[in-house]
């Protein structure tokens, strides 16, 4: 074979593989929407659970459920409190939570509406999460009506679980940190997941 038949042979071989390359690259990303219905359980602020699959609310960071905040110089749950601020969204008709995203975790990352309701955005204006990524305005009216975590001191989430974690690394208990990396490894656990 002589020389420009082996260039124009790897050539054709190279634009093939970049051509086969682009194909699966649009094909990952044209992913279908999957939507959830029905009854969900409400494992904390932005996460929720349906027939052993974790979701993940996209756009918005709650407290973690053993959160403590400061309001009014006392320390309350605000952990609980945005639990059950999104367990009362979900029941207010019939929730439809849709995404084409999975966090690291495999989490699907959706947003969930009743009716005309966006819950997601319900959780930031009713400052019991704060954007992340998304939901900037419903924040700003939160932060402006001093709503939820905004009328006091909070840690924000992805803080608190940063510390958590740092705290468990240098307890020199080598098996919580092993515990909550497989926690996490499995969807049990909330962290910082890009949101």
């Amino acid at each position: 074979m002589t020389r420009s038949g082996r260039l124009f042979r790897d050539g054709v071989t190279t634009f093939a593989l970049l051509a086969l390359l682009a194909l699966l690259a649009w094909k990952l990303n044209n992913r279908p929407e999957l939507i959830q219905t029905g009854r969900f359980y409400v494992v904390d602020g932005d996460t929720l659970a349906q027939g052993g699959e974790r979701f993940r609310l996209r756009g918005i960071d709650a407290p973690e459920y053993r959160q403590q905040c400061q309001r009014n110089g006392a320390d309350w749950a605000c952990g609980e409190e945005a639990r059950r601020a999104l367990d009362r969204f979900m029941k207010t008709g019939a929730p439809e939570c849709r995404g084409n995203e999975k966090d690291r975790y495999g989490r699907l990352l959706v947003i969930c509406k009743a009716g005309d309701v966006d819950i997601n955005a319900a959780m930031v204006r009713s400052g019991m999460a704060v954007s992340y990524g998304g939901y900037t305005a419903e924040e700003a009216v939160a932060r402006q009506a001093k709503a939820g975590l905004w009328a006091g001191n909070f840690e924000r989430p992805r803080d608190y679980r940063r510390e958590e974690q740092m705290q468990h690394a240098s307890s020199g208990d080598p098996l919580g940190g092993l515990v909550d990396y497989l926690r996490k490894l499995v969807g049990w656990g909330n962290d910082d997941d890009g949101r």
